[in-house]
């Protein structure tokens, strides 16, 4: 089995396991501790923070250290903390607050993962292969997406959402087994160790420099506040407003990962019949369309809305599945190898460093002026990241840019 295969597998082992994880969590919160709007933006907060206190500092170690390496430890970590939960849960001693540390815990793992993978990517793929190899790379990402909201709700209905944590657990376990077996490549992209600062400043002086890393950024923060709005009040808005089940609220959250999955399968398609920066631009315009479709929602009747929902989340994968593939192939083919992880980190600073102050405003808004409002909310930032986007030199990019020069990375 080749390195990149390898990593397929293991990417969506991962995936799987934090989407059962990510979807378990709310519903144990919502369905079993008594959770209001704000305490939701809260444990919302503590799973994504993480991502903004972390991300830099994984880059740095991406860079120094066997990406395969910090792969599976991290995923090694994940199984471990898992496995204390349904013992907790059926002891009667989990609340609401040591549910907020797992989930923080929990992401401080997936930070690690998510920039060792795409760090390790590059360093085992030709540069003209990139965007065929994050293709199946996201496709196994969306297969996870797809299937773990539903398997999470299916078995929060049967049983308790404690089940679902513990399937997390194993699949966590298979990971960390699948990237310590022989046929990893053994890869660090340098043996220099500059100071921690300047090894920062590296990364952040890279993306803010470059015209198109700079509005992939920016629209990805205005994105991802939006999207975490959104998130920390759609499970009380199914069930509580709307009156979903919980396998109705995992089929509308899996229509997501069926977006994504079709988006992976067509996007080397799309790629050849389309200027790379009309796909890039696909995603932030597609989910402008899907986040009108679940505000739509919240003004239609209960078996419309559930239609409007599902189709939302389909879109929601769709297009923003077509931005990744594309902005990452962009970013792994311009930067510099002994930089990707710091770039890489900056980026996923960027992504999801937004989420905590997203699920904090979005809890808060949904709290004091109703949760419809909070989705509102969510739709507005959804044009914003769109304008961002279209402002920038993206729609005038026809293939990859040239690579870096080494020298200019840094001034």
């Amino acid at each position: 089995m080749t390195p990149l295969n390898r990593l397929s597998f293991a990417n969506l082992a991962a995936n799987g396991a934090e989407q059962l994880a990510m979807a378990a969590i709310p519903l144990m919160a919502a369905l079993t501790l008594g959770a209001t709007a704000e305490t939701m933006g809260a444990l919302s907060a503590a799973q994504t923070l993480p991502f903004l206190l972390f991300s830099l500092v994984a880059g740095i170690w991406a860079d120094r250290m066997p990406r395969h390496l910090l792969m599976a430890g991290s995923e090694a970590s994940r199984a471990l903390l898992l496995v204390f939960v349904p013992l907790l849960a059926f002891a009667g001693w989990l609340d609401l607050v040591s549910l907020a540390l797992l989930g923080f815990a929990l992401s401080a793992c997936t930070v690690m993962f998510n920039v060792a993978a795409q760090a390790y990517l590059p360093a085992i793929v030709a540069r003209e292969g990139l965007p065929a190899a994050n293709a199946k790379i996201e496709f196994t990402r969306a297969a996870a997406v797809f299937l773990g909201p539903g398997i999470a709700g299916a078995i929060a209905g049967w049983t308790t959402p404690a089940w679902a944590l513990a399937v997390s657990a194993i699949t966590s376990g298979v990971t960390a087994v699948l990237l310590l077996t022989p046929g990893m490549r053994r890869d660090v992209a340098t043996t220099e160790r500059p100071p921690i600062r300047h090894a920062l400043a590296e990364g952040l002086v890279v993306v803010w420099r470059h015209p198109l890393l700079r509005a992939i950024a920016c629209c990805a923060m205005a994105w991802n506040f939006s999207w975490f709005v959104l998130m920390a009040v759609f499970v009380l808005f199914a069930v509580n407003t709307l009156g979903l089940t919980p396998a109705q609220v995992g089929i509308a959250l899996g229509a997501q990962g069926l977006g994504m999955l079709l988006a992976a399968l067509a996007a080397p398609t799309i790629h050849a019949r389309l200027r790379l920066g009309v796909m890039i631009i696909l995603g932030p315009a597609t989910s402008l369309f899907a986040a009108f479709a679940i505000g739509a929602a919240t003004m239609a009747a209960e078996s419309t809305a559930f239609t409007l929902l599902v189709s939302g989340f389909f879109l929601f994968g769709f297009g923003p599945m077509l931005w990744t593939i594309g902005q990452t192939s962009l970013r792994q083919a311009i930067v510099p190898l002994r930089l990707i992880g710091r770039v890489s980190a900056v980026q996923q600073v960027a992504t999801l460093g937004m989420r905590p102050l997203g699920a904090l405003v979005g809890g808060a808004v949904g709290e004091r002026f109703g949760l419809e409002a909070a989705i509102w909310l969510a739709v507005v930032g959804y044009g914003v990241q769109l304008a961002v986007i279209l402002l920038s030199q993206m729609p005038a990019l026809t293939a990859l840019p040239p690579a870096m020069e080494e020298e200019g990375a840094v001034a």
